[in-house]
């Protein structure tokens, strides 16, 4: 008999964990390609905005935050929805639903004749989107629980490598065949990722439920305080992680600038990868690491390293500096996801476990509003480097939280 496809084969518990294995490869090849191509914009998204009519540095710097935060916006209203539609109607739907609205949105933006079409488009992204978590529920909900930390982990590979992918192909892209044409075919590709999801996903049939129990589901959705407790902390950890992530990626091209780097899309691109090679490298293990030793620890460790490096960032005198600063922070990044995900995933009733995911996700969209904002303005009228300070005293301050939330059991 051949290997099965994975380290070890596990005999599901359940109906709907029956089909994890393929189901986690359809998952990690949408959630790469769909990131590749909402990623790619990154290095050269100043320069869009300034081909769309605005001039000034400050300003500049300013709308990127906005355009780049916009998606996140609209998505954190409507996360928790799909989370619950895909409790009640099934989580494979949800990922068509978001693949084909990525597809349409992603070639729309490419249209975009002035910077307000831009921001309202990105929004539209937001609202139609969110591929990677809908398929981060279906991991972590159709995985047999002894495995689900190191699925999560090869997804949350995936969902970097397609970080790392895109700011590179978005470096080298865009003087190759224009900026606009770069989006026309990054909507071409999520829309293979949409085909792949209708024909290789396969998802157990869903019982059928009591809709006026699921109408009447009490909230809150856990049980007790320690499960409340748990989750919240859960909760803001995310927010602030994706917040300290993203005030930083939407000002690089512009910090390149201030450091007189050559080849400015190329080398931008370069440096956005390198923490998200960091952090492929690094997520599996580190999600493997916390099923033994705790996912608490790993989180607390992790913040605090990630806090620790961003302070030499704010000081570098040449984009290789950075480069390396920002892949060690990668490595320390890469297994925080999977570790909240795994947390929230255990703390909270089978039946609220999509749900509860989509408030995790919304507060991972709500720092990576708040996070280009607060960035782009902070950069933009105080200094790029006072970004990077600010960003450490916040992750430093998520590890001291999280060491003091931690259950005692």
């Amino acid at each position: 008999m051949p290997e099965p496809l994975f380290s070890a084969a596990i005999t599901p518990a359940n109906a709907h964990e029956e089909h994890w294995q393929c189901n986690l490869i359809v998952c990690v090849f949408g959630a790469f390609t769909t990131i590749v191509a909402m990623t790619l914009l990154l290095p050269f998204l100043p320069l869009y905005v300034e081909h769309l009519g605005v001039s000034d540095p400050a300003a500049v710097a300013q709308w990127s935050g906005v355009a780049f935060g916009a998606t996140f916006l609209s998505a954190a209203f409507t996360a928790p929805l799909w989370g619950r539609l895909g409790d009640r109607f099934g989580r494979k739907l949800m990922l068509i639903r978001a693949s084909l609205g990525m597809a349409i949105a992603m070639s729309l933006i490419g249209l975009a004749e002035n910077i307000w079409q831009l921001v309202l488009l990105r929004l539209l992204a937001g609202l139609l989107g969110g591929y990677a978590s809908g398929a981060t529920i279906l991991v972590a909900t159709q995985t047999p629980k002894a495995r689900s930390g190191w699925a999560l982990g090869v997804l949350s590979s995936g969902i970097m490598a397609g970080s790392l992918a895109g700011p590179l192909i978005g470096g080298v892209l865009p003087p190759l065949v224009g900026i606009r044409n770069t989006f026309f075919l990054a909507g071409a590709v999520i829309f293979i990722t949409f085909l792949a999801t209708i024909f290789l996903l396969k998802e157990a049939p869903r019982p059928p439920r009591d809709n006026s129990k699921f109408k009447a589901a009490p909230l809150p959705l856990w049980a007790g305080a320690k499960e409340r407790k748990v989750v919240l902390t859960m909760l803001a950890v995310a927010c602030a992680l994706m917040f300290s992530n993203m005030s930083i990626e939407p000002i690089i091209t512009v910090y390149l600038i201030q450091l007189n780097s050559p080849n400015l899309t190329v080398m931008a691109g370069l440096v956005m990868s390198a923490a998200a090679l960091g952090s492929v490298i690094s997520s599996a293990k580190l999600g493997k690491l916390a099923d033994r030793v705790g996912h608490w620890n790993v989180v607390a460790c992790c913040l605090g390293i990630a806090g620790l490096l961003l302070i030499p960032q704010a000081f570098v005198s040449n984009t290789w500096q950075l480069v390396v600063l920002r892949f060690l922070m990668g490595l320390a990044l890469g297994g925080l996801m999977p570790c909240i995900s795994s947390i929230i995933r255990h703390s909270v009733p089978e039946n609220v476990a999509g749900r509860v995911l989509g408030y995790s996700t919304s507060s991972q969209y709500v720092g990576q509003v708040l996070g280009p904002l607060l960035g782009g303005f902070i950069g933009g009228h105080f200094g790029m480097w006072l970004v990077f300070i600010v960003t450490s005293v916040l992750m430093l301050t998520c590890a001291v939280g999280t060491l003091r939330g931690r259950p005692r059991a």
